[in-house]
């Protein structure tokens, strides 16, 4: 950062850190004790779209880490669309298996980060959900390198007041974003 920058108020960007996905399965563990959401075991990637060979040889490639282990069954990693033009990878694993999903989605990042696709990565989101069915994504955004609360509602609404008590119960547990301008809504987000 030049001189320049700092008389204009310029700020460098929050570096990713990827590893802070690790912390997602003992924030789980906070989030059933303080508000009662389970993990649902699906976990996703967003990016912006990427045609071409390089980025097909990057999804086989993670298809083929993904699918080497043993013991999960089915596909390993499923890629979609949203009506905006963004790519998502969706990871399944067993509930109680968020360790392994962590693991999911930070070798997609990083696959995808080291071969050149980082600038395209958006966010990362694991799914949980209550008893009575509310769905609840955490939202990881690679450029800030925090993550936020997303409480869908039925018709494109948000559940504010949820995701304002989530934040407050795992503040101690995750890098949340602070600025609630960058909590932007993923409906129909894989893996909510």
């Amino acid at each position: 950062m030049g001189f320049l920058d700092i008389l204009l108020g310029r700020t460098k960007p929050a570096a990713p850190d990827l590893d802070r996905l690790f912390a997602v399965p003992s924030a789980a563990v906070t989030l059933e004790a303080a508000a009662g959401f389970t993990p649902t075991g699906r976990g996703s990637v967003c990016f912006t779209t990427v045609e071409g060979g390089a980025f097909t040889r990057i999804r086989e490639d993670v298809e083929e880490l993904l699918d080497a282990d043993a013991e999960r069954a089915g596909s390993p990693v499923e890629s979609s669309r949203d009506e905006y033009g963004y790519t998502w990878l969706l990871s399944r694993r067993g509930p109680a298996d968020l360790t392994a999903l962590a693991g999911d989605l930070h070798a997609v990042n990083t696959a995808l980060e080291g071969s050149g696709f980082g600038p395209q990565l958006l966010c990362s989101l694991v799914g949980f959900e209550n008893a009575d069915g509310q769905a609840l994504g955490l939202v990881y955004l690679y450029k800030r390198g925090t993550f936020y609360p997303f409480a869908p509602l039925p018709g494109e609404k948000r559940d504010s007041a949820l995701e304002l008590r989530i934040k407050a119960v795992l503040a101690d547990d995750l890098h949340i974003e602070q600025d609630l301008a960058r909590w932007f809504p993923v409906w129909g987000a894989p893996g909510l």
